[in-house]
């Protein structure tokens, strides 16, 4: 039998824990209050106490300022937010789960004139979930737009790439990751199977980076595809099978100390297929009797290598050996200090490359020369480099170039024309202190360089940040695409970068297209001492064709699982030095947003000249950089960085700096979803005409069966996009590939992925059957699931 006293042991629980949970929101909300903060925690904080001390003393009205707390949260929320389900969740989830919680037979048994307050709880909680089901409809930060839709196909931009091939990094060296292809289609995307998957047999080991993975994208000419590893062994498949036909491999030495341990791609030479390259052969009708046809693979430890297209032996005529030593020249030669992740730009005469120096290690780094080698036999042509009085000076016999100039890691684009190679650069190492820079050592910094490929000599030139104490590099291969301007068909150059700015000039000239404006920016910090040494550049270029946040981050905008984790992300955010993007970085820790990743990185954007549109894959999250005083002078004790993240010495400058991404006590970013984007964009008006989110965290919280909500996570990786009006990406921190309808961002498939797609697709056709590839091999510092598979997807074949 059932007495008055049934239950009161779970309702005392029920009291302690609202009484703990009033207490930490009051707390943390009196701290959140004294740093300019809301005001929202201390009141709530106030009612949970309340309704703990009522629930005590058996009163009903326990459940009437319950009720009232979760209808003023309600209506917080949804003024702080609007109807943004991800951005209520954190504020109302608690709230509605206690609620229920409150109204347990076990909890109300003995509290007289009960029935009223529950109901009136109820009700409360009716609203809560109908906000929820109307924000799950109403996404504040989707746009649903249309693209126009396709035009005749006139292949432009696809001038001497047959259409059944993908023969260079961004299927041509323009950058344009487009595919005149339609057998896939927005129609029967939907049906595509796994056609074959190849096993590199390579996994990460315990010796190599922390920054291991495999963003490469494969190269298809003809009957051959080729792709390199991670450990980067030149291999080459069939198209059709996926079989192996060849396997070189350049013997890497590599350890953990690297910064870097990946290769992004490889270059295809042909000496009969020189159409489009009349301005880079004028003056050189040589070619290669060994290698005709050749495949030039970049190599971590610092070596070119040009391997035989169609046997795999090296070059015995290229370099010494078949490698060119790209250490040679250098100051502060070490292992890992100079890595070419990227594929090279190749002319009708040229191998051009850039390549990766650690980043914030010491102020006595290699240097990040770019250069021209012959590409018959790897002869050195020209230099330039980026630190250089005269940057077109090869170094005299026991001269060396520039140290910590400015490096060129990203990919490189080419219009063969014009005969201009198309170089993004980054900041000269380390990133985060620059006090030391002359200005000699930053003219060429964070820019977009246009050099002629034959001789290297400068065009022009354009910077995309000045001083740059962010690591805000320019971290994508550019795309090259003539565009309708006021009538007139104009060449244009599309320069992302990591601050969300889309620089759009003249590739002729380097002028603007969409317009440019210097804006102030801030000079100092607010919250601890200021940097010693260190100036700050007063103004930063901003073009009007931006994908970062209009507005600045506020508190508002902070996140967590619950109301409990979100507060103490508002603190954390209120504590940073934060005064929108450029605020200089500090002893106090500084909010970097856009954050080292940037909006846009290595993956670029992909470009339909038919149609004149673009889709691209933005994303936003923040990072915290910290400055630690150092003693300048201190000796280096260690022998690379391994890592872009934790803390990193900066030796040689008054600082260390401690990076790492803005997190919750649980581990969860603490700005707001979503973290990552898929966007449409008609380039005769550079308006976004669609964006939706992308991604999940099914992957990021093993073991937790979350539900696979459409978040937008964070992505390392690039799109393509096809005549058959479907863009295809991997990239997001969930093991799948997808199809997105081009036109209007809609999702058409998507394909489970045994391990992470942080690379970006290519498609082509083999023996009349379209194929879409990717390399699933996850990425070690972005937490995805390491893997070694090529797969490759096609539609089945008719019965």
């Amino acid at each position: 039998m059932t007495t008055p006293s049934s239950g009161s042991g779970f309702r005392t629980f029920t009291v302690i824990i609202s009484a703990i949970f009033g207490l930490f929101l009051l707390i943390g909300g009196i701290w959140l209050a004294a740093l300019g903060g809301s005001l929202y925690y201390i009141l709530a904080g106030i009612l949970f106490l309340v309704t703990a001390v009522l629930l005590r003393r058996l009163k009903s009205s326990a459940l009437y300022v319950y009720a009232i707390l979760v209808l003023f949260s309600v209506i917080w929320g949804l003024w702080e937010v609007g109807s943004d389900f991800f951005a209520l969740a954190p504020r109302l989830d608690i709230l509605g789960v206690w609620g229920l919680v409150l109204l347990i037979p076990a909890v109300t048994r003995g509290i007289t004139n009960a029935k009223g307050a529950k109901l009136a709880l109820a009700g409360s909680l009716a609203i809560t979930i109908l906000v929820m089901i109307y924000s799950v409809f109403n996404d504040p930060q989707e746009i649903k737009g249309t693209l126009k839709t396709a035009q005749p196909e006139t292949h432009e931009g696809n001038t001497g790439v047959a259409d059944a091939d993908w023969p260079a990094y961004g299927r041509t060296q323009a950058g344009i990751r487009y595919s005149p292809l339609n057998q896939i289609n927005e129609q029967n995307v939907k049906d595509l199977k796994v056609a074959w998957t190849y096993r590199t047999g390579e996994m990460k080991t315990a010796n190599d980076s922390g920054e291991t993975t495999n963003q490469v994208t494969p190269i298809k000419v003809g009957d051959n595809m080729y792709i390199c590893t991670t450990h980067q062994k030149l291999v080459a498949l069939d198209p059709a099978t996926g079989k192996e036909k060849w396997v070189y491999d350049p013997k890497l030495k590599a350890d953990n100390t690297y910064q870097h341990l990946t290769c992004r791609g490889v270059s295809y030479f042909d000496a009969s297929n020189t159409a489009g390259f009349e301005a880079s052969l004028q003056n050189k009708k040589s070619t290669s009797t060994e290698c005709p046809r050749k495949v030039i693979l970049p190599v971590n430890d610092g070596r070119l290598v040009a391997v035989n297209a169609d046997t795999g032996k090296a070059c015995s005529d290229f370099g010494h050996n078949g490698e060119v030593d790209l250490q040679k020249d250098m100051p502060y030669p070490y292992p890992g200090g100079y890595i070419p992740t990227s594929p090279p730009v190749v002319t009708g005469t040229t191998i051009i490359l850039g390549g990766s120096t650690t980043d914030n290690f010491s102020n006595k780094e290699p240097s990040g020369v770019i250069r021209g080698y012959d590409v018959n036999t790897g002869a050195l042509l020209w230099v330039f480099d980026t630190g250089a009085e005269n940057p077109n000076a090869i170094p005299a016999p026991g001269q060396k170039f520039v140290n910590n100039s400015p490096n060129a890691w990203a990919p490189l684009a080419y219009d063969a024309k014009l005969d201009i190679v198309y170089v993004p650069t980054g900041v000269g190492t380390p990133d985060i202190w620059g006090g030391d820079r002359s200005e000699l050592k930053e003219r060429y910094a964070n820019s977009m360089l246009a050099i002629n490929a034959s001789t290297g000599k400068l065009v022009w030139n354009f910077q995309t940040t000045h001083h740059d104490l962010w690591d805000m590099d320019v971290p994508a291969q550019p795309s090259l695409a003539d565009i309708d301007v006021n009538g007139q068909k104009v060449p244009a150059i599309y320069v992302l970068t990591k601050t969300g700015n889309a620089f759009v000039l003249d590739r002729r000239n380097g002028k603007a297209i969409i317009p440019i404006t210097e804006r102030a920016v801030p000079q100092t910090v607010k919250r601890g001492p200021q940097t010693k040494g260190e100036h700050y550049s007063p103004t930063q270029p901003f073009s009007d064709f931006n994908l970062a946040p209009k507005d600045k981050l506020t508190d508002k905008q902070m996140w967590g699982a619950t109301m409990f984790d979100q507060m103490m992300c508002r603190i954390s955010f209120k504590r940073l030095n934060y005064d929108g993007i450029y605020t200089p970085p500090s002893e106090n820790g500084t909010l970097v947003f856009p954050g080292n990743l940037g909006v846009f990185e290595w993956g670029g954007m992909s470009v339909n000249p038919d149609r004149q549109i673009a889709v691209m894959n933005p994303i936003g999250l923040p990072f915290v950089s910290k400055l630690i005083p150092a003693d300048p002078n201190r000796p280096q004790t260690a022998k690379g960085a391994g890592t872009e993240q934790g803390v990193q010495p900066m030796y040689g400058t008054p600082y260390g700096v401690e990076i790492s991404a803005f997190l919750s006590p649980f581990g969860l970013p603490c700005k707001q979803p979503a973290w990552g984007y898929v966007t449409g964009v008609d380039l005769k008006t550079h308006d976004v005409v669609w964006k939706r989110r992308i991604g999940t965290i099914r992957d990021s919280m093993p073991g937790i069966p979350l539900p696979p909500f459409k978040m937008g996570v964070p992505m390392l990786g690039g799109s393509i996009s096809t005549a058959g009006n479907v863009m295809f990406l991997g990239a997001t921190q969930d093991d799948y590939i997808r199809a997105i309808n081009v036109t209007n961002g809609d999702e058409l498939w998507k394909g489970r992925l045994p391990a992470g797609g942080q690379a970006t697709p290519m498609t082509y056709e083999s023996n009349g059957k379209q194929y879409v590839v990717i390399m699933a091999g996850g990425h070690g510092s972005f937490g995805t699931k390491m893997g070694d598979y090529l797969v490759a997807y096609a539609l089945p074949d008719k019965k």
